[in-house]
């Protein structure tokens, strides 16, 4: 596997701690919004998980659109990450994806997030460890 790219950051503190790339493009004081009688300060894991898979998603998706002839315009990707209790009493995630591409019909529309889902970078390391669902708004 050749690599493309890497990129770094270094957290502190755990879920109410910092993340900081050593370059200084990140520094995030996060939030933990199960701790009760805690203001939230920032972000959560997942709401910066959600963020990044949103983007990288939406590259895929962009890619598969044009694969498949169907070049999008002025596309959305949301993406919705929850921690869940897994069945073995610890956790795990739970992953909506959901696209709006504009004048693409449905069917076409699904068959393009498929294709997607297959690509994605993010996907790939998601598959068989998370749940994912694939919604067209």
């Amino acid at each position: 596997m050749k690599t493309l790219f890497t990129s770094e950051s270094i957290s502190q503190g755990a879920r109410s701690g910092t993340v900081r790339s050593p370059d200084g493009l990140l520094n995030v004081t996060l939030g933990n919004p199960m701790e009760k009688g805690i203001e939230t300060r920032g972000p959560n894991p997942e709401l910066l998980f959600a963020g990044a898979y949103s983007a990288c998603y939406h590259g895929a998706l962009v890619k598969a659109a044009k694969k498949l002839g169907t070049p999008v315009q002025n596309s959305i990707v949301r993406a919705l990450v929850s921690l869940v209790e897994d069945d073995k009493g610890g956790s795990g995630l739970a992953v909506e994806l959901h696209a709006q591409l504009p004048d693409i019909a449905p069917d076409q529309a699904q068959r393009i997030m498929e294709e997607a889902h297959q690509t994605c970078p993010y996907s790939k390391a998601l598959r068989g460890q998370a749940s994912v669902a694939l919604m067209v708004d």
